[in-house]
């Protein structure tokens, strides 16, 4: 999983929004099962863009 920049959100459409945030959404709910230090990691940075994608879906 890369890190979505903001420049990157800023240039997808509506579609691609809401698609990539049911992608995280999915693929933060898989990284909660096993609890280990990487995946704890991993689901921070998710975590982080998913709210960077709700946080421009608003503008």
């Amino acid at each position: 999983m890369a890190v979505l920049k903001t420049k990157d959100i800023k240039n997808m459409t509506k579609q691609e929004k809401e698609n990539k945030l049911k992608e995280l959404q999915l693929e933060l709910i898989k990284k909660n099962v096993p609890a280990n230090k990487s995946n704890k990691i991993k689901a921070k940075e998710i975590k982080k863009a998913i709210a960077r994608i709700l946080t421009l879906n608003k503008t």
